[in-house]
């Protein structure tokens, strides 16, 4: 980067203004896209494609690794650097990237059972850990790639090809799972609405550390409607709960508007709007450190559905991955001096084979 190079808020160089603005056409390979006709994942393509620009970073900078599924065929469709690499090993792949190139924007593109089966364990070790990456989670409740078995987020009951009799697991909720791991930026949104799943993306992509974005992306093929009730207007607006932060949970029309409160249990509860005052109801507070109304928020709509938060539970800072482990070698280097790999190679507990 030349010193006449601007940065972003996260440090990453911005595109010179003398090379003009990018748009959605840069971003697009030339590479033919291949899912289902009416797949989710073309909605949430041409989201994350017209999105990208308005970050005004250098393509060369930016890159998407993902690991095996239907949503992992992402980045061979944006013109950027990308990574089609293991299945479930995209967050492992995209830490080492990231904490060692802390210039580069760094995307995972991750599904339910990609992310949440074999992977699951390098998804919640990169959120605890707070590595700056932006995860998209893919949700649509089934296997897709392998043709329609049940998936870590399939309801119980799911009949499917591996679960002819329906499903007995009980299925992840990827925004608890993600608060659990104290992860500092969680949220969720829908293919279907453009503008609520980029203005998600935008605070994403701001947030220094992880970032996880669950996007609710239909399976036209082998679990189709999945999320109907979010987008029939006859019922979405009765059940979507908008999370807007510094605003009361409140949602529904007419005589079926409701508010969301706490309960006398310690979570928060679906109440009727006209049973309860103003001062009841809870306001939405993205950024308090304390994760404990935001894991409420995330199990109103478990098991049943019947009430669906969508929008940025938590939001707060801490100190990302790269920047301690920077801040350790720099303190290192003071006490010692650089290191040498021979040095290292023959240090400690070493033995010569005669």
């Amino acid at each position: 980067m030349s010193s006449s190079e601007s940065l972003n808020g996260k440090g990453l160089a911005l595109v010179p203004r003398a090379d003009g603005p990018q748009t959605m056409k840069d971003f697009k390979s030339d590479q033919e896209v291949r899912w289902c006709p009416g797949c989710g994942d073309y909605a949430i393509l041409a989201a994350v494609q017209s999105f990208l620009p308005e970050l005004g970073l250098r393509r060369e900078n930016t890159v998407f690794v993902s690991g095996i599924g239907c949503s992992s065929r992402f980045p061979y469709y944006l013109n950027t650097y990308g990574f089609h690499s293991i299945h479930g090993r995209a967050p492992a792949i995209a830490t080492g990237l990231a904490a060692s190139r802390p210039d580069l924007s760094v995307w995972v593109v991750t599904g339910d059972g990609d992310g949440l089966s074999i992977g699951g364990n390098h998804l919640i070790h990169a959120l605890r850990r707070n590595v700056n990456l932006n995860i998209l989670l893919f949700n649509n409740r089934i296997y897709g790639l392998t043709k329609g078995q049940y998936s870590p987020t399939s309801e119980i009951g799911k009949i499917t090809k591996s679960t002819p009799m329906g499903s007995l697991d009980k299925p992840f909720n990827p925004i608890s799972l993600a608060l659990g791991a104290e992860a500092g930026f969680v949220a969720r949104t829908i293919d279907s609405d453009r503008k609520h799943l980029q203005g998600v993306l935008r605070e994403a992509a701001a947030h220094r550390g992880t970032s996880l974005v669950e996007i609710y992306q239909n399976c036209n093929i082998f679990n189709d409607n999945a999320f109907e009730a979010l987008k029939d207007p006859a019922v979405r607006d009765d059940i979507t709960v908008k999370l807007e932060h510094g605003r009361p949970i409140v949602f529904g029309t007419g005589e079926n508007e409701k508010a969301v409160r706490l309960s006398p249990y310690g979570g928060v509860e679906v109440v009727r709007r006209s049973e309860v005052a103003d001062s009841e109801i809870l306001v939405h507070d993205m950024h308090s450190p304390d994760p404990s109304l935001a894991f409420a928020l995330s199990r109103l709509d478990d098991p049943a559905f019947e009430h669906v938060p969508i929008g940025i539970f938590r939001s707060i800072d801490r100190p990302a991955y790269d920047q301690l482990m920077a801040e350790q070698l720099e303190a290192a280097t003071a006490e010692k001096g650089e290191g040498r790999l021979d040095a290292l190679l023959h240090g400690g507990d070493t033995w010569r084979i005669a």
